[in-house]
């Protein structure tokens, strides 16, 4: 486990990678910009300086590159978050946010008001307001088969069956779709993209993220108790039930929230956890706030790359997909090395 110093010094790195690549990322794309320019033009619009920029540079950085690179930053760290929670909660390094069909009951609600041709703005509360549906219904399967045993294994289960159940309800929606006008629409919709972002959507998004992330700061060391089993938490006087509630709303709470505004993005909340823990340990003390660290810079990192390798953009879960497999069987690999 990494020490105090160690994880502080990891942490502080951490920081820096994040700066450099926030301010990185307004120099960079097809219409390339000078660190001068972004300096100024950020100065310009914040404390009203003078601006020798151009018109399109100014609506660039400030109306499209800015709320694009927010986004990132927040959808990352939400889902990164979210996977360590959950990870920690079930004890079960193989978990990923959408665990509980919080991805798939929000990306239904997406495509569900895509289809009624719905504002884009009711297609972000749809898929917010359905994937804590889905989450909610798999409590309550739980509720009902666990009687109280063997909770965790019933939520899964719980999970699995309210996932299976919203994918088809993506499916039958797809297949009933406008081939040539809805089905393409909701098809990029659920690959994930945050080509369209705008200051609006980070309004949207700041209120469940912070709902979400200041209960998981206040309570980490709760988490790592959680984390040994119920039998010890109880023993350490934790309410496990009401625990185990507020923690899955919290993740549930931000991983719908980025959903609503990026789409399905797979492999962060399952990755950057485990990055994260190689880094700084198993503590959740450290373990959040360095899993909010490296999944927002790791999303940010791939959507440069998605809108810069090719004059058309690719959508951000097909390279999060192309980076996470080979990636994870490397950490998979190093774990077993230090194994043995």
């Amino acid at each position: 486990m990494a020490s105090k110093r160690s994880s502080a010094g990891a942490i502080v790195i951490a920081v820096a990678v994040m700066v450099v690549l926030f301010f990185g990322s307004f120099m960079v794309g097809q219409y390339p910009i000078d660190p001068v320019g972004v300096v100024e033009i950020i100065g310009a619009q914040l404390f009203g300086f003078d601006c020798s920029q151009s018109d399109m540079a100014q609506t660039i950085v400030w109306k499209v590159r800015l709320p694009r690179i927010c986004a990132a930053l927040l959808v990352g760290a939400a889902l990164s978050i979210a996977g360590a929670v959950y990870q920690g909660l079930f004890k079960n390094p193989m978990v990923s946010p959408d665990i509980l069909g919080a991805s798939s009951g929000a990306g239904f609600g997406a495509a569900l008001a895509i289809l009624l041709s719905l504002p884009y703005a009711f297609i972000q509360v749809n898929a917010f307001a359905f994937g804590i549906v889905a989450v909610g219904l798999a409590y309550f399967v739980c509720q009902r088969v666990s009687r109280g045993k063997d909770a965790i294994l019933m939520l899964v289960l719980g999970g699995m069956i309210v996932s299976t159940l919203f994918s088809s309800f993506i499916t039958l929606t797809k297949y009933v779709a406008d081939p040539d006008s809805k089905l393409p629409e909701i098809t990029y919709w659920l690959m994930g993209s945050l080509s369209t972002v705008n200051l609006q959507d980070i309004l949207f998004l700041l209120p469940p993220l912070l709902i979400g992330i200041a209960p998981l700061a206040y309570l980490r060391w709760q988490l790592n108790a959680m984390a040994f089993g119920d039998e010890e938490a109880q023993a350490m006087g934790l309410n496990v039930k009401r625990l185990r509630g507020l923690f899955i709303l919290c993740a549930t709470l931000l991983t719908a929230a980025s959903v609503a505004i990026a789409g399905m993005i797979g492999w962060i909340g399952l990755i950057i956890p485990h990055m994260a823990r190689f880094i700084v340990g198993p503590n959740c003390k450290v373990l959040l706030p360095m899993s909010f660290l490296v999944g927002g810079s790791f999303l940010l990192l791939v959507d440069n790359v998605a809108r810069n390798l090719f004059t058309v953009e690719i959508p951000l879960g097909i390279l999060t997909s192309i980076i996470g497999a080979p990636f994870f069987f490397y950490l998979l690999l190093k774990r077993k090395k230090e194994q043995l």
